[in-house]
């Protein structure tokens, strides 16, 4: 690890490293300055070092390093300049994102590079053989190799941003920005995987925001511009999960949008509201929850009329008929009939937490089903005014569907206008948050109403009806269609109905269900076989086997007595097993009291530093005590003067937090009362006023009312009388009119005649230039497909080629290896029999050379006087040595006929063979050790040097014999 006296040391220590090419290396030398304890007070300096510090951490695509280095950047200029903190980051982010651009448009420059029409001048055979192998396109290959590291490292930078500026209540613009381009990465590119990723991530981080409360830089949501930055960010993801069709993952966050609302107490704003209950529409209708879509659209609709006054009366129209739509889209009967208690109960939950995301206030402990309901809805929607805001085809659908009767020809009415309907819709004005309107996805839905209000009727008029009739009756689906819409209706108790398909008839009424009277068949068929089978097989008395029992008593006597052997020992060995685990248990006993008095004498050091900080913590609770009991006083005194404009009650005692919010309640409470009691009063005397009126003005309407029908009776046979003179004036002219044409019919037909001559020729030329054009097209690809046989036997035949090639220099180089190795075997067995020759020859001499040594041990030599060297001895007196000895002792006499050994045949004193003399006088281990002159025999002819030779000199050299040369071999 490098040390530095200055920051900018090592800043020029890394810029002399990347000059010479070493990023590496300089990266490493700036991250040892970042994370070095020495150099935690921030600086300038270290701003630049940082801003260096990433260009080398995206260049060298080093996010690991780079979240290190930007944790360590936070710990120096958290308190002290965090804006510092903000400018590092938001270049790191800017080099990644430019980065990822910058590979991208290189993979597309060389996608367009490639995208040429001659194939032979730019694509190589290889080339089009790799893409043949791979399967893959020279696109799909870029991008893998050029834009998705850089995707990935502009994903992992988001992470590292994301996690970096988490719980940093001074960067909160920063985090919510960077969410937002996160968002808009994922968008862009279609990334689902990497979106769900970041929605869980930003998820967690609001939830480890809520549990730790106490940490020292926690961003306060209840104060306006957190809320409505981490809005933002909710809201941006539900936009983005709705354009990618991520619906789960979209109403997980509607949960989120939810959940802050309900953390803060407070509702956001209209602008915001409005596109929350947009999305919601949205998501219910994917997920066919009909009744929770039109009462997010009822939502939306009381939003948009409240706070958008720029609404025209087009668009209030088309968002008040999505609203009656959706409400007559839900299903007309309840599905919970037949229902378990259970289910109930899941479902009454299920609806409790629909109605807290769509804001609709409902009694939890209300007993009854329909919490949520189809007809609460439509009354709902009469109360609030949506009725008179609908177009009319809307509002004659419904009065048809909901308050009329036509079994027969319901559906014949109902059809045109659901046309009609269908082309309503469009976009909405620029001031409307919903961007457009379309009523044509409710046709389905009213389609399937329409035909459940027939079967409906028609079970109220008819008893039966043939299956063409029904057919006939509700024309917009097949009968098998309208079969299964029929068993819903009849499962959950909506109409009672039967197809009887032999006969072609449908029954209605009171119709006996099979499955009720065939519950219990398979309990009445298990009675009957039962019986059946004791008849057929009468149960028989089991014998007694106490005889057998007996027959086998002495063995079962030996195997109980050895089994309790076996149990005694089995005792016997549990006992000693058990004391040597008592033993055991002891000593671990002995070392753990030992562990819990060290861990005692540790827990009470502990105990004491706990203490201090429960005191500290004791004290900061204490303060935030006293300021969350000033903001409830603050509370109740706004409300104080609100209410009662400077009235205050006497407060008797000391209250806490709690009563005084319980006390603020109370008296928004008695305001409330109030205001009701006020509006109670004003609607009693508002109907009073209004029934008088009416009394008043009754007459006058009836009166109105018979002079209006005889104006109206008189203006149509006004009328009349002129629509029949009209007819008559008409007819004349239209006989004047049909003589005078009368005449031009012949000239008519003969023009008429021309013109298709003339085009007949031009049509027959245009068939011939139709049939040259395609005639040379089909020269022209067959030439193509001719060129393309071509370059395909080319590349076949260089592929052959260069195979060929290769398989005969594999078989030249095998041939080389193969004639290597014989030829060095050849060489080896020749130096293999130049050696054995060798061999032999040498113990041909060594066998020689023991045979003369052996002849050598067998002869006896005189000393040599040490006075007289020994005269020179030829080689052929040595070789002839041997023989001249064997002759003498033959001769020589045997004393008076006793035995005589060899040592003694040669004379008295001759020495014996064990004991030579030497060669050389300083060498002589065999000479007499006395004083004695060695004994002179002149006539011993085995005395060496005796014999001469010719020239009067030995052969041998002088100190040479056959003993000294042993010794030294």
């Amino acid at each position: 690890m490098a040390t530095f006296a200055k920051p900018e040391n090592a800043l020029k220590r890394a810029e002399e490293l990347i000059n010479v090419g070493q990023k590496q290396a300089a990266l490493q030398a700036l991250h040892d300055l970042i994370t070095s304890k020495r150099y935690r007070a921030w600086q300038k300096t270290l701003e630049k070092i940082m801003f260096k510090y990433v260009e080398l951490c995206v260049d060298m695509r080093k996010g690991r390093f780079a979240k290190d280095g930007l944790i360590q950047y936070r710990i120096v200029c958290q308190q002290v300049n965090v804006s510092s903190l903000e400018e590092v980051i938001k270049y790191f982010m800017q080099l990644s994102t430019e980065r990822a651009e910058q590979a991208r448009s290189q993979a597309e420059a060389l996608e367009e590079a490639l995208d040429v029409d001659d194939l032979e001048m730019d694509k190589r055979p290889e080339d089009l053989m790799l893409s043949y192998v791979s399967g893959e396109k020279g696109k799909d290959r870029s991008d893998r190799e050029l834009v998705t590291p850089w995707f990935k490292f502009l994903w992992e930078t988001y992470r590292t941003v994301l996690e970096i500026l988490r719980n940093n209540s001074k960067l909160e613009a920063l985090y919510a920005m960077t969410a937002h381009r996160a968002f808009q990465f994922c968008k862009t590119y279609k990334r689902t995987t990497e979106f769900r990723r970041l929605c869980e991530i930003i998820r967690n981080h609001l939830a480890n925001l809520n549990k730790y409360r106490d940490q020292r830089d926690r961003p306060d949501l209840t104060a306006p511009e957190s809320l409505q930055l981490y809005l933002d960010t909710r809201m941006e993801q539900l936009k983005i999960a709705t354009e990618l069709d991520l619906w789960q993952e979209a109403f997980r966050s509607v949960e989120d949008i939810h959940g802050l609302m309900s953390l803060v107490k407070k509702s956001p704003k209209p602008s915001l509201m409005v596109v929350y209950y947009a999305k919601l529409t949205e998501i219910f209708w994917v997920a066919d929850s009909h009744l929770y879509h039109a009462y997010a659209w009822l939502k939306l609709f009381t939003l948009q009329k409240s706070y958008n006054k720029n609404l025209s009366q087009k668009d209030i129209q088309l968002i008040a008929g999505s609203v009656l739509l959706a409400a007559l889209s839900v299903a007309p009967y309840d599905h919970k009939y037949g229902a378990s208690h259970l289910e109930l109960e899941n479902d009454k939950e299920r609806n409790l937490r629909m109605a807290g995301l769509i804001n609709f206030t409902l009694d939890a402990k209300r007993e009854n089903r329909e919490v949520l309901s189809r007809a609460s809805l439509l009354s709902e929607l009469a109360a609030k005014g949506v009725m008179s805001c609908v177009p009319q085809e809307v509002k004659d659908l419904y009065n048809i569907l909901e308050n009329e009767c036509h079994p027969l020809d319901l559906a014949s009415r109902v059809q045109p206008l659901l046309a009609k309907i269908a082309k309503l819709g469009g976009k909405l004005s620029t001031a409307s948050a919903v961007p457009e309107v379309h009523l044509a996805q409710y046709t389905p839905a009213l389609e399937k109403l329409t035909a459940l209000r027939v079967l409906k009727q028609a079970a109220q008029v008819f008893q039966t009806m043939k299956i063409d009739m029904l057919s006939k009756m509700i024309p917009f689906f097949d009968f098998a269609v309208v079969e299964r819409i029929s068993v819903d209706a009849v499962k959950y108790n909506y109409v009672a109905m039967k197809v009887d398909h032999l006969n072609g008839a449908v029954i209605f009424g009171n119709v006996d269900i099979e499955s009720d009277t065939l519950c219990d068949h398979l309990a009445k068929l298990t009675e009957s076989l039962n019986k059946a089978w004791c008849l057929i097989h009468p149960p028989t008395p089991k014998q007694s086997k106490l005889g057998n029992k007996l027959y086998h008593l002495s063995d079962i006597v030996e195997t109980e007595h050895r089994r309790l052997l076996a149990r005694k020992s089995i005792i016997e060995k549990r006992k000693e097993e058990h004391e040597r685990q008592m033993l055991e248990m002891e000593r671990e006993e002995e070392s753990k009291r030992m562990k819990i008095q060290k861990i005692t004498q540790e827990a009470e050091k502990k105990r004491l530093e706990t203490e201090y900080s429960i005191r500290e913590r004791a004290r900061i609770q204490k303060e935030v005590a006293e300021k969350e009991m000033q903001e409830a006083q603050a509370l109740l005194d706004a409300q104080r003067r609100k209410g009662h404009k400077g009235k205050k009650p006497l407060i008797e005692g000391e209250l806490t937090k709690q009563g005084l919010i319980e006390l603020a309640l109370s008296e928004q409470l008695k305001e409330r009362q109030e205001t009701e009691k006020k509006l109670q009063k004003l609607a009693k005397t508002m109907d009073h006023l209004e029934r008088a009126r009416r009394e008043n003005e009754s007459p006058l309407i009836e009166q109105g009312w018979a002079k209006r029908l005889e104006e109206e009776r008189i203006r149509f046979e006004q009328e009349q009388l002129r629509a029949i003179e009209e007819s008559k004036k008409n007819h004349v002219e239209d006989l004047r009119r049909k003589n005078r044409l009368s005449r031009l019919v012949e000239y008519a037909n003969a023009m008429r005649q021309k013109i298709d001559e003339r085009r007949q020729s031009e049509f027959g030329q245009v068939m011939k230039e139709r049939e040259d054009r395609i005639n040379q097209q089909l020269a022209m690809r067959k030439m193509e497909r001719d060129r393309m046989r071509k370059l395909i036997y080319f590349v076949t035949s260089e592929e052959e080629r260069i195979t060929q090639l290769r398989q005969e220099e594999e078989t030249r180089k095998r041939e080389e290896e193969e004639r290597k190795k014989i030829e060095e075997a050849e060489r080896k067995a020749r130096l293999d029999a130049i050696a054995e020759k060798q061999r032999q020859r040498e113990r041909e001499l060594e066998e020689k050379e023991k045979l003369r040594r052996e002849s050598l041990l067998r002869s006896t030599v005189d000393p040599v006087p040490r006075t007289a060297p020994p005269p020179a001895v030829s080689t052929e007196s040595v070789t002839a040595a041997p023989a001249a000895a064997a002759a003498a002792a033959s001769t020589a006499p045997s004393g008076g006929g006793k035995y005589v050994p060899k040592f003694r045949r040669g004379g008295s004193d001759a020495a014996p063979p064990e004991r030579p003399a030497a060669a050389a006088p300083d060498t002589d281990r065999w000479s007499r050790s006395d004083d004695r002159p060695p004994v002179q025999s002149g006539g011993d002819r085995w005395q060496r040097g005796s014999r001469p030779v010719a020239g009067g000199e030995s052969r041998l050299p002088p100190s040479t014999n056959s003993w000294s040369s042993r010794n030294r071999g």
